[in-house]
């Protein structure tokens, strides 16, 4: 028989305003033995913020393969834990579902609590179709982001991307090319801190926008899904 005792909860953290925690993910906070964060130090200034003294362990791209199974046996033996990423909702393009995963296979109950999102105030905010939407994460940098690309190009939902300050424009270009330049495109960033923007235009309007700001901060991309008209014609001219 399951033991009816959570051992991994999945706990939301601000994705800027530190006021947007809920008062249920720092009850968890306080009451499991160990938290899970992916930079230590960025969580640390969370924890002290909410005065939250528990130990605080790394876990992230490039160790969770060596501790996942270690962590499993802890939970095994009987320990809470409670996994955090940098920001947002830990398990959406980071490694947590790893983790997730290998408890559920080791028959250990998960909890994950409601919270902040980036991409939902982002696609609501862009004012685009909002009933069917796909969130297609980070982009490869180099292998499969062409093919990629043009999927998303053709796909008749909401789109939603995260991306780089570093390499926003560098996405705006391919997406341009590849879209149109009537297309429309939100681009959210630095969401719920001090210079929150939010820019909404046609791609090509959008990218000489951005082309000429330093940007900073993380980027969230909306793009509005081809009409079904323009697919029907695009698959037309293919064919012919």
């Amino acid at each position: 028989m399951q033991d009816n005792t959570t051992s991994l909860y999945l706990v939301p953290t601000p994705i800027g305003n530190l006021k947007d925690i809920t008062l249920r993910a720092l009850e968890i906070l306080q009451e499991v033995n160990v938290i899970l964060a992916e930079d230590t130090r960025t969580s640390s200034f969370l924890l002290k913020h909410y005065n939250i003294h528990k130990p605080l362990k790394s876990f992230h791209a490039f160790n969770e393969h060596q501790t996942v199974y270690t962590l499993i046996e802890r939970m095994q033996q009987g320990e809470k834990f409670a996994l955090i990423s940098d920001a947002g909702t830990p398990g959406i393009s980071d490694p947590g579902y790893l983790l997730a995963r290998a408890a559920l296979q080791a028959g250990l109950k998960i909890e994950c609590l409601p919270g902040a999102t980036a991409f939902v105030p982002a696609l609501i905010k862009s004012g685009f179709p909002t009933d069917r939407f796909v969130f297609e994460g980070f982009l490869p940098h180099k292998k499969g982001r062409k093919t990629l690309l043009k999927e998303i190009a053709k796909e008749t939902r909401t789109v939603i991307l995260y991306e780089s300050p570093y390499r926003l424009v560098k996405t705006l270009e391919q997406l341009k090319e590849l879209c149109g330049e009537e297309r429309k495109v939100s681009v959210s960033r630095e969401l719920t801190k001090k210079f929150e923007e939010t820019y909404t235009n046609t791609l090509s309007a959008t990218l000489e926008y951005f082309s000429k700001k330093e940007v900073k901060g993380e980027i969230v991309i909306v793009l509005e899904g081809i009409d079904t008209k323009s697919k029907k014609q695009e698959e037309n001219d293919d064919e012919n």
